[in-house]
């Protein structure tokens, strides 16, 4: 009976990676050619606007793409708003502090009036995520698209789905694995935290009472200079917000996975990278080549921006992306 079991959970698994490779093939580079061909161009307008008022709107709309596809796949679910009965993805702990929602809506504004009911939420979502690494110094790469639009938004879904910023590397490697992603995808896509920043709630565990039994101390994976200088800019119940790449926060680069092997990253979940022999190879391969990562970035983008897609006959194409039609 046991067998049973196992081989019948391994059909099921087989199943849902087959179902999940046929939406994948089903996406295209150039999927708007035809259909709505300034599609790429107006997202990009509308991200250049934003980013260049506010830099921190790129890593904003990266983060953004990011929570969405872990969170029932890359279906625009994240934007939908909360209603009288039922509270939305955006409004669980984890997505407090996401932004960049304005930036999208201004996208979706333009493309309705240029080719209504064509391009999907989702779809904008990967164009922003893909043009706000390229203005922050990355290189570009090709998003396949296609996607179509849940109308589903659960904040419990988030907050089961979102590694949190205490993971171990277990955690993340399980959280990555689940949706098709290889450790080397976990983290390569980890190094996006090389833009932007980070608020001293997620991290200040390791700046005051670490030691639970003396209820004071530092974090040790974390160098004690970097630690004592988090500490002066996040005091206990702090609401400050600090770069998680200190020398270049609004430069696409690999300063990230070299702060990782001096030992000053700022989230566990980011040193923790650097305790396991697999993942911390991979740390220093992206530390030492910035080619190599920006290559690799764009590849892992791809592979998650096909997490559980919609596509053909299924979802629908938001005319806002804020509300199911």
């Amino acid at each position: 009976m046991a067998l049973l079991v196992v081989v019948g959970a391994a059909v099921v698994a087989m199943w849902l990676l087959a179902g999940e490779a046929r939406g994948q093939a089903q996406l295209q580079v150039g999927f708007y050619a035809h259909s709505c061909p300034q599609a790429e161009v107006i997202v990009r307008d509308e991200v250049g606007r934003a980013v260049s008022a506010y830099p921190g709107f790129a890593a904003g709309l990266v983060r953004l793409h990011f929570h969405d596809c872990f969170v029932k796949g890359c279906d625009a679910s994240v934007l939908l708003d909360s209603t009288a009965n039922s509270t939305a993805e955006k409004d669980a702990p984890p997505n407090k502090s996401l932004r960049g929602f304005e930036v999208i809506d201004a996208a979706k504004k333009r493309l309705e009036a240029a080719c209504a009911g064509t391009v999907s939420c989702a779809d904008i979502l990967a164009f922003a995520a893909r043009d706000s690494v390229v203005l922050a110094g990355g290189s570009p790469y090709g998003v396949p698209a296609g996607r179509r639009d849940g109308n589903v938004s659960a904040a419990s879904d988030a907050q089961a789905s979102l590694p949190p910023p205490t993971a171990n590397v277990a955690h993340l490697t399980e959280a990555f694995g689940k949706n098709g992603l290889s450790q080397e995808d976990m983290v390569t896509l980890s190094g996006a935290h090389t833009i932007g920043v980070t608020h001293c709630s997620s991290f200040s565990a390791r700046l005051h009472g670490y030691n639970a039994t003396t209820g004071t101390g530092q974090d040790p994976a974390m160098d004690a200079a970097k630690a004592a200088e988090l500490a002066r800019q996040c005091p206990p119940g702090s609401p400050n917000a600090v770069p998680m790449d200190a020398g270049s926060p609004d430069t696409f680069d690999t300063g990230y996975f070299r702060a990782l092997l001096a030992n000053q990253g700022v989230l566990a979940s980011d040193q923790t990278l650097t305790s396991d022999n697999a993942t911390a190879a991979l740390v220093a391969q992206n530390a030492g080549n910035v080619y190599l990562f920006v290559t690799r970035f764009g590849d892992a983008m791809v592979r998650m921006g096909g997490i559980r897609v919609l596509t053909g006959g299924d979802g629908q194409i938001r005319t806002n992306c804020r509300v199911v039609n």
